[in-house]
């Protein structure tokens, strides 16, 4: 791995919780990232909060650096195919974007029967639902065996605190949460950056198993993709090495993204309602190695994250004062 226990432990004793920047714009807090508006662009902060089931649950090591970093590399690597947001990365932690209006709906590609949450495909399949957002299942599917072909799966955006919610095409246009034109230009673009996306993965001994997209409309008309692409936040990603021998033996695939944190937390017998136990320390060390581990496979290089105390040190690369 490309940081050591020492290392870690200082993101672990130094996490960036959160920022207030009262002279960065208008201030918004979504469940990872500050968002600040002004004139057009939008700051955006990266923290290392870390999210399930809709809830924030505390932080790991240097998370928003992973984020951050992976998610710009993404957006270069794709500017040719699909347009997205990004004007520059003055930061470790801090992504400046057109600012955009966000489409109320997520766009979800998934490959894979999996997922332990209440809007994963599994869940739904284990429940006896053979419909998943307009999709018919076919019988006999097993825990984490692959698709006959990738499907969209959009969830709908909930408020603060609330759960987000699956739902096919036909129900979020009666519900008027979008227009036909708009949904279907979303979805294309999803469906362009996922068949990439698990090309790129393949080409590194990776599966991309399933992941979403965010898309915001600009103040020209134009939909953009934004927030993140193909991140352990937003994507769930396998070893193709050893999933057909785990898949067979009946084991979960080895991961490292966010579904390492949702099985402990299931283990302990939350998934999302009531009060959520506190991660410990072992674990929030081990889902940031598995972070890190992600962010190294993908781009091809090694992560050296930023030590400094990150409110100042975003302060002074913002030119704030």
């Amino acid at each position: 791995m490309s940081v050591d226990a020492a290392t870690s432990r200082i993101g672990l004793e130094r996490p960036l919780l959160g920022t207030n920047f009262t002279d960065a714009g208008e201030r918004y807090e979504g469940k990872v990232r500050d968002n600040y508006s002004a004139k057009g662009r939008r700051i955006i902060v990266v923290t290392d909060r870390i999210s399930a089931f809709d809830r924030v649950l505390g932080t790991l090591p240097f998370k928003g650096q992973v984020l951050n970093g992976l998610a710009a590399w993404w957006f270069e690597e794709t500017k040719g195919i699909v347009p997205n947001h990004v004007l520059e990365v003055p930061d470790p932690n801090v992504m400046v974007a057109v600012e955009c209006e966000p489409l109320p709906v997520e766009m979800v590609m998934r490959a894979y029967a999996t997922g332990v949450t209440s809007t994963s495909l599994w869940t739904h399949y284990e429940a006896g639902e053979r419909v998943f957002c307009g999709h018919r299942l076919p019988d006999g599917l097993r825990r984490h065996e692959r698709l006959p072909e990738a499907i969209l799966t959009p969830s709908t955006k909930a408020a603060h605190g609330d759960h987000d919610v699956s739902a096919s095409r036909e129900e979020i246009l009666a519900a008027g949460r979008l227009s036909a034109r708009d949904f279907d230009a979303a979805a294309e673009m999803a469906a362009t950056l996922f068949a990439y996306g698990q090309k790129v993965c393949a080409d590194r001994g990776l599966i991309l198993v399933d992941t979403k997209y965010e898309f915001g409309r600009t103040a020209d008309g134009d939909i953009v993709v934004i927030d993140e692409i193909h991140t352990p936040d937003s994507s769930r990603f396998w070893y193709a090495e050893s999933y057909a021998e785990r898949f067979e033996a009946g084991e979960n695939p080895e991961s490292f993204d966010k579904e390492y944190v949702r099985r402990w937390l299931a283990q302990e017998g939350y998934r999302g309602d009531g009060p959520p136990p506190t991660i410990v320390d072992e674990v929030r060390m081990e889902a940031s190695r598995r972070y890190i581990e992600a962010c190294d496979a993908i781009r091809g290089e090694a992560f050296v994250p930023d030590t400094q105390e990150p409110v100042a040190r975003i302060r002074k690369n913002l030119g704030l004062s």
